[in-house]
């Protein structure tokens, strides 16, 4: 339990979903720690200003500490080894495990209100849920395409809950149960309409040609029709305000026809020209 009067001043985040959520909060000169893979989302940081730790991946006590934080802020995913660094610190910390959209507002919440940051917490929360009605809206009474979407290919992982909400809002059918690994040729017997990538640390660059010809997928629905996609991974995978750039790639992705392509979505390239 956190002192009434306790304002954290120095905090460290292990993972850029945090990261772009102090971002949102205005709160990113209290910032003295954060992951590579946060410069990636929030560019505006510097090394010079923010010193560079490991994730909750991978993290390391002696980093954390060097940096003198008094709350140290961490997300999925966690490894048992660097939680156990984590809390050989001593420092107060925060860990979440979002699954849902429901758990990735009540994060942004208790963030906002642990910083002092309570009204744009709820701003916040409620311009995300608006962005979600507003796409849901628009493909009310549209066909639902079947969309598979995978977070990793090797093996073959489905997306997270939140993910699987995402897609239900953007007007298709999420295939299976989301954060499962699934099986190449269930996936063929299911033939979605449309295959969506977003691998954890690819970015963008998920080979989209190649995973299709080493599956076998030749045939199914999505690639016949070329609606096989990647999106950015830190916009489906970072439970943050990020998500909703993922909401409105995965629009584009399910329904081309009522939205335009938007930066972050990658279409697959006729495999006729691929050198297979």
């Amino acid at each position: 339990m956190m002192p009434e009067n306790y304002l954290p001043r120095r905090i460290v985040s292990l993972q850029p979903s945090i990261t772009v959520t102090l971002r949102d909060l205005g709160l990113l000169d209290r910032l003295v720690a954060c992951t590579r893979y946060c410069l990636d989302v929030c560019p505006e940081l510097s090394r010079e200003k923010c010193a560079i730790v490991e994730d909750s991946w991978t993290a390391k006590a002696g980093e954390i500490l060097a940096a003198k934080p008094d709350l140290v802020i961490a997300s999925v995913p966690y490894q048992i080894e660097a939680l156990t660094e984590i809390m050989k610190c001593g420092i107060r910390f925060l860990g979440f495990a979002p699954k849902t959209l429901s758990d990735v507002y009540g994060d942004i919440a208790a963030i906002a209100r642990i910083t002092g940051a309570e009204a744009r917490g709820l701003e916040l929360i409620s311009h995300i849920q608006a962005e979600i009605s507003a796409v849901k809206q628009k493909v009310s009474g549209s066909e639902r395409p079947l969309a598979y979407c995978e977070e990793w290919g090797k093996p073959l992982i489905l997306s997270q809950r939140w993910v699987a909400e995402l897609v239900e809002a953007a007007g298709g059918r999420f295939y299976g149960e989301p954060g499962t690994q699934v099986h190449a040729d269930d996936v063929q017997a299911a033939d979605p309409e449309v295959i969506i990538t977003a691998w954890c640390g690819a970015g963008n660059r998920v080979p989209l040609e190649k995973i299709v010809t080493q599956r076998g997928w030749e045939q199914v629905k999505a690639v016949q029709r070329g609606r096989v996609y990647c999106i950015n991974d830190e916009f489906l995978n970072t439970p943050a305000s990020s998500l909703i750039h993922g909401l409105h790639a995965l629009a584009a992705a399910i329904h081309p026809e009522q939205f335009a392509q938007v930066q972050g979505l990658r279409k697959i390239q006729s495999l006729a020209h691929q050198d297979i």
